[in-house]
C-alpha cells in the first residue's frame, strides 16, 4: 500500500465540467476500456509525438515531466531516447495510470519513471514529486482533452526553469492545408471523446511567451493536421 500512494499520490480534482461529472471520472469513463487498445488504435492518427520526443533533448541528468501521460507510451519513448534523464507524469485518470504503471514495468522502467495523480491546471510539482522544477516539460494530445487547458499550459510554463527549461506542446491543428470533409469528419470523430481541438493555441502560447519572456515557436505538421509549439524560457 505504501508504494501505491507514492506511485499515485493523491491530487485535486478538477471543477466539474457543464455536464457536472469531474475530469477524473469523466476520463476513466472514456478510458476504462480504450486504455487497453489505446497506443495501439492512436498510433496512426497521434502524428508528431515522435517528432516531440525528439526535440526534448534535456541535459545530461535532466528532468522530463509529461502532463496528461495517460498510457505511459510517450514517457517510456523518451526514457529510451534519454537514458541520463529522470522522467515524471502525471494524469487525472486513475484508469489510465494504472495502464502507464503496467507498461513501465514491462519496459523495466520503474525507477526511472515516477507516476502521480493530479489535475493539469492545478497540480504542485513540489507536493507531488519533490521538486518545483523540470528541465522539460510537454503535452502531447492532451491539452485538447483538458478544459482549463490555458491555466494547464501556464501551470506547465511554471513547472520548467525559469532560467533554461523547455515547454513542449503537439496537438491537433485546424486541418486547413487538408480536404474540408475530412476535418468534419475528424472533429465529429473527436467529440465522441471529449477531444477539443484549441484554433486559439497559437495566441496563447504568443500570449504567455510575452508575459513569461519566453521565446515561443510554432510549427505545422502533415498540413496543419497538428501543431508543434515550443517555449524556451
Amino acid at each position: 500500500m505504501a508504494e501505491t500512494r507514492k506511485l499515485f499520490p493523491v491530487g485535486r480534482r478538477t471543477e466539474a465540467p457543464a455536464n457536472g461529472i469531474a475530469s477524473e471520472e469523466l476520463m476513466n469513463r472514456v478510458y476504462q476500456r480504450q486504455r487497453h487498445i489505446y497506443d495501439l488504435t492512436r498510433k496512426c492518427f497521434l502524428l508528431g509525438r515522435d517528432t516531440l520526443i525528439a526535440r526534448l533533448d534535456p541535459p545530461a541528468g535532466g528532468s522530463v515531466l509529461e502532463i496528461g501521460c495517460g498510457t505511459g507510451r510517450n514517457l517510456i519513448a523518451a526514457a529510451r531516447a534519454y537514458p541520463d534523464a529522470e522522467l515524471f507524469g502525471l494524469d487525472v485518470s486513475t484508469a489510465m495510470l494504472s495502464t502507464a504503471r503496467v507498461n513501465i514495468r514491462r519496459a523495466g522502467l520503474e525507477g526511472r519513471v515516477r507516476l502521480a495523480l493530479d489535475d493539469a491546471a492545478r497540480f504542485e510539482p513540489s507536493a507531488l514529486f519533490g521538486r518545483a522544477r523540470f528541465d522539460r516539460a510537454f503535452f502531447s494530445y492532451s491539452l485538447s482533452m483538458i478544459p482549463p487547458w490555458r491555466e494547464a499550459i501556464a501551470r506547465g510554463l511554471d513547472a520548467v526553469d525559469a532560467d533554461s527549461g523547455r515547454l513542449l506542446i503537439v496537438d491537433f491543428g485546424e486541418q486547413r492545408g487538408l480536404p474540408v470533409w475530412f476535418k468534419r469528419m475528424l472533429f465529429a470523430w473527436l467529440a465522441k471523446f471529449h477531444v477539443t481541438p484549441r484554433p486559439e493555441l497559437e495566441q496563447t502560447l504568443a500570449t504567455l511567451a510575452a508575459e513569461r519572456g519566453g521565446r515561443l515557436v510554432v510549427r505545422s505538421l502533415y498540413r496543419d493536421y497538428a501543431h508543434f509549439a515550443e517555449i524556451a524560457r
